[in-house]
C-alpha cells in the first residue's frame, strides 16, 4: 500500500471522530441558545411591567386592553407562549419595538455597528497596551515598575466608568479641546456619509471623505480610550498572572541554564504558553465591551446598542430589551466558541484531549 493510500485511510478513520466533535459542538450551541431563550422568556414574565399598557397606553379602554392582551398571546398558557416565542426567535422575529414601531431586528442591525466600532477600538487599545504592561509587570515583579502597573490597573477596574467619562469630557473636550464632544459624528458630516457597513471609520475612508473620517476619529478617541483603559486594566492583570505562572516553570529554568537569550525566553517561550488562556480573557473582555458599554454610550450620547437598551428600558419596551439581551447572549456564546477554536489551533494538547 502506498503512503498516499495510507494517509487517505487515516483520514477516513478520523472522520467519525470529526463528525462526533461537530455534533457535540452543535448540541452545545443549541442547548446554550435554548437556555438563553428560556432565561429571556422568564425575565419578560417576571419583570413588573405590563406589556399591554406599554402598547396601548394607560388611558386605553378595557375593550382595547383586552383586545391587545389577546393579540399579544398573553391569554394562552405559559408553555404555549414559550413555544410561540421560540418559533419567532428561531425565524429571526424578535417582535416589534413599542418605542420605534419597527422590528427589533432592524433596530439592532441599525445601532449595533456603532457599538461594534466603539468596542473594537477599545479592545484593540486594551490589548496593545495591556499585554506588554502585563509582561513587563511579571518580568519586574516586586519592582517599582510592577507597582506602578498594578496601581494603574487597580484604578482602571475600580473607578466608575461613567465618572471617568465625565472627567474625560471635562478635561479633554471642554478644557483642552483635544477631542470632539458627545455623539458619533458632527451634524455637518452626518448626512454626507453613506453608511454601507455602519462602521463610520470604514465608510468615510472608502468614500474618500477624509474630513468626515477625522471628525469620526475625534469623536471615537475619548470613549474608545476609556473602554481601552478599562479592558487594559483587566488584560494586564491577567497577563501578569499567566506570565508569572509560566516564568516559574521548569522549562524556563532549563532554557536559562542553556543560555537562551532572556528576550527569547519571555517573548517566545513563556508568552506562547501564556497566550492560550489569554485568548479567552481577551475574547470575554471584548464581549464585555460589546454589551457592557451602556454607561459609556449614555455619557457620550453614542447611538449604539447600550443606549438603545437604556432608552427601551426607560420606556418599558420589554420586547426591545429582551431582544437586545438575547443578541448579547449570542455574542458571548459566539466569542466563547471562537476562543475554544483558537485554543485548539495554538495548543495541540487541547486537540488531543477533545
Amino acid at each position: 500500500m502506498s503512503s498516499a493510500q495510507t494517509h487517505l485511510g487515516g483520514r477516513w478513520r478520523a472522520l467519525p471522530a470529526i463528525i462526533a466533535k461537530l455534533i457535540k459542538l452543535l448540541a452545545t450551541v443549541a442547548i446554550t441558545f435554548l437556555g438563553l431563550l428560556i432565561v429571556t422568556f422568564i425575565i419578560g414574565r417576571v419583570v413588573p411591567v405590563d406589556p399591554v399598557l406599554a402598547v396601548v397606553g394607560d388611558r386605553a379602554s378595557k375593550s382595547t386592553y383586552d383586545a391587545a392582551y389577546i393579540a399579544l398571546g398573553l391569554d394562552k398558557p405559559l408553555y404555549e407562549q414559550f413555544v410561540i416565542y421560540l418559533k419567532d426567535a428561531m425565524s429571526g422575529d424578535l417582535g416589534t419595538s413599542v418605542l420605534t414601531k419597527k422590528p427589533i431586528t432592524e433596530d439592532i442591525a441599525r445601532v449595533f455597528p456603532a457599538t461594534l466600532e466603539l468596542a473594537t477600538a477599545g479592545i484593540i487599545l486594551g490589548t496593545l497596551f495591556g499585554v506588554p504592561l502585563g509582561i513587563w509587570g511579571a518580568v519586574r515583579q516586586g519592582k517599582l515598575a510592577d507597582q506602578i502597573i498594578r496601581v494603574i490597573g487597580l484604578v482602571g477596574y475600580s473607578a466608575p466608568i461613567f465618572w471617568l467619562g465625565l472627567l474625560g469630557l471635562l478635561i479633554f473636550y471642554a478644557k483642552l479641546g483635544w477631542v470632539a464632544g458627545p455623539g458619533r459624528i458632527d451634524i455637518a458630516y452626518e448626512y454626507s456619509v453613506t453608511q454601507t457597513t455602519g462602521l463610520l471609520l470604514i465608510d468615510t475612508a472608502m468614500q474618500g471623505q477624509w474630513d468626515a473620517f477625522w471628525n469620526v476619529l475625534a469623536h471615537l478617541a475619548l470613549p474608545a480610550s476609556l473602554l481601552g483603559y478599562f479592558s487594559m486594566a483587566y488584560i494586564s492583570r491577567m497577563t501578569r498572572s499567566f506570565m508569572l505562572a509560566e516564568l516559574g516553570q521548569e522549562y524556563i529554568i532549563a532554557a536559562r541554564v542553556k543560555g537562551v537569550a532572556e528576550w527569547r525566553i519571555i517573548w517566545v517561550h513563556a508568552l506562547r504558553n501564556a497566550a492560550v488562556p489569554l485568548i479567552t480573557v481577551i475574547a470575554l473582555s471584548y464581549a464585555g465591551l460589546l454589551e457592557g458599554s451602556v454607561l459609556t454610550e449614555t455619557v457620550f450620547a453614542w447611538p449604539g446598542l447600550g443606549q438603545y437598551l437604556t432608552n427601551s428600558l426607560q420606556n418599558a419596551d420589554m420586547n426591545a430589551v429582551l431582544g437586545g439581551t438575547l443578541v448579547i447572549g449570542i455574542i458571548f456564546v459566539g466569542l466563547n466558541l471562537l476562543s475554544d477554536l483558537l485554543y485548539s489551533v495554538l495548543d495541540p494538547r487541547v486537540r488531543r484531549r477533545k
